[in-house]
Order: C-alpha cells, then sequence, then structure tokens
C-alpha cells in the first residue's frame, strides 16, 4: 500500500527526541494502607479496610490468647528516592492490637531526593496499640524522610519500637553517604508528650563516630512505652537491660518510658530490643520475628 504522507505530497513529521541532557523519568512506588479496629462483643474486629498501591496488610489469625495482628507489607521490595508511602491504623476504644511488618525494610540507594514514609497511628480511650515494625536497612547513598503520628486518648497505652541499621555488616558494606529525616511526635489528648528526630545528612561514617551519637556503631533502636503506670515499670527494664550485650539506658516520665539502643550489629540489637519489649509486653513479639 502507498504511503498516504507521500500520496498527498506531505512532508513526513519527525521522530520525537528527548534533549540530550534529559535524564530518563523513573517509576516510583506509591502506596496507602488504612485499617480501623473495633471492640465488639469484647473481641477486637476489623472495622475499616482500605490498601492502595504497593502498600498492602495482612491479617493472620491470632494465636489462642494473643491479640490481633496486623501486618504490613510493601511490595516494591524497598524505598528509594521519590517514593512515597503512607500507612494509617486506629484502634477503637477499649480494642488492642498489634501492628508489625513483614520484613526489614530497605533503603536503596536514591537517585534524586528522598523517599517518604509517614505512619499515623490513633488509639482511642481504654486501647492499646504496640508498633513493632522491624529493622529498616540503609544503604549507602540512601535518602529517607519519614514521620511518625501517635496520637492518644489520655488513658491509652502504646508501646513504639524503630531500629535502624547502618549497611549490611555480614556483606562487608559502609554507609557513608546518607540523607535520613526521622521525626516522632506523640500526643495524648491533643498535647505533645514526647517529640523526637533524627538528621544525618552527609557523611554518615563521621556523624556515627562521635561519642554523643552512635560511637561507631551501626545499629541504633528507640522504644517508647507510654501508659499511665509506666514510670514504674523503669527499675524493671533497667534490671532487663543488664542482660543486654549492646548498650542501651532507660529514662521515664510521667506516663512515658524511653529506651535507646546502641549496638555494633542489627543481631545483637534485635535481640536487645526484643528481650526488653517482651518484658514491657509480657508476651512473645509477633510470630515474623522469629521467622
Amino acid at each position: 500500500m502507498a504511503d498516504p504522507a507521500a500520496m498527498l505530497d506531505l512532508p513526513m513529521p519527525p521522530t520525537a527526541q528527548a534533549p540530550v541532557d534529559s535524564p530518563p523519568r523513573l517509576q516510583r512506588a506509591e502506596g496507602h494502607t488504612r485499617v480501623a479496629f473495633r471492640l465488639v462483643d469484647d473481641r477486637t474486629k476489623l472495622f475499616e479496610f482500605y490498601q492502595q498501591g504497593c502498600c498492602k496488610v495482612r491479617l493472620p489469625r491470632p494465636e489462642p490468647g494473643r491479640p490481633v495482628e496486623a501486618v504490613l507489607l510493601n511490595t516494591s521490595g524497598g524505598i528509594t528516592g521519590g517514593d512515597r508511602l503512607e500507612y494509617e491504623i486506629s484502634v477503637g476504644a477499649g480494642a488492642t492490637l498489634v501492628a508489625t511488618t513483614q520484613a526489614a525494610e530497605r533503603i536503596y540507594r536514591s537517585p534524586a531526593g528522598p523517599g517518604f514514609v509517614v505512619n499515623r497511628l490513633n488509639v482511642a480511650a481504654g486501647a492499646s496499640l504496640d508498633w513493632l515494625p522491624q529493622e529498616t536497612i540503609l544503604f549507602d547513598r540512601s535518602a529517607l524522610d519519614r514521620r511518625l503520628e501517635v496520637d492518644l486518648a489520655g488513658d491509652a497505652t502504646a508501646l513504639l519500637a524503630e531500629t535502624i541499621v547502618f549497611g549490611r555488616g555480614a556483606m562487608g558494606e559502609a554507609v557513608r553517604t546518607l540523607q535520613l529525616t526521622d521525626r516522632w511526635r506523640v500526643r495524648r489528648d491533643g498535647t505533645v508528650i514526647f517529640a523526637d528526630g533524627i538528621v544525618v545528612n552527609g557523611d554518615a561514617t563521621t556523624v556515627l563516630a562521635g561519642g554523643a551519637t552512635a560511637s561507631t556503631a551501626t545499629a541504633i533502636g528507640s522504644l517508647v512505652f507510654v501508659a499511665p503506670d509506666a514510670p514504674r515499670r523503669l527499675e524493671e527494664v533497667r534490671a532487663v537491660l543488664g542482660e543486654c550485650a549492646g548498650e542501651a539506658g532507660a529514662s521515664a516520665w510521667p506516663g512515658l518510658l524511653n529506651v535507646r539502643f546502641v549496638a555494633p550489629s542489627s543481631q545483637i540489637l534485635r535481640a536487645d530490643l526484643r528481650r526488653v519489649a517482651e518484658a514491657l509486653r509480657r508476651r512473645p513479639l509477633p510470630r515474623v520475628w522469629h521467622c
């Protein structure tokens, strides 16, 4: 068949070409998960369930005598620059929930800008939430901007954990360049009772070598227990810290107890945090922690 353009004596359109200096636009991961639970007939039951994009949630059958669990997943396999993930969890009055992650989250080398993660937790009157994500592993030249926003009613209880690992020590990796911003805000009845933040921008090796930071350790963690009787658990926690292999310390304020961890490896940090968390919870950590 004859070329229609030639039949009409018209020039063929030029082939579109991207400018030579224009970088390729890479695909980015986006996701949003929202789950809510309520107490119905003395049992915690799912009330709302929404998931979109790479953010997913699974609800395994709870073991006898154990609370309901929500296991969060990022099906993109990790986070890099430009990714945007949001998780929302609501626990209704009197309900009890454990939220964790399927595996450690990996933050990969970023070509441009940070990946963004927002975690929003809401715990109503008389309710209890254990927020127990597994480790966040930061690779060299990675970039992460993350927020944890927690809103609790006056008599609600929450156990909040976070561990950060700088590179995979078993693979001989070192994190020399890093862009990290990690912020916590915990409110009770609308008033901020705990505010924390970590900012590392640039030479991570030098920053982490300081005595006031990590003393060359490659794994750090924080555990915050919010409950009306939290300060009364301080001596119990300090006794457990005496069994830890890494460095750790605990402090308490009205309605709040905070434990800090520093360790030379993720394995040591994981074992130390697990020991303290199980003492505070008086039950084992979720099964995915043992996989």
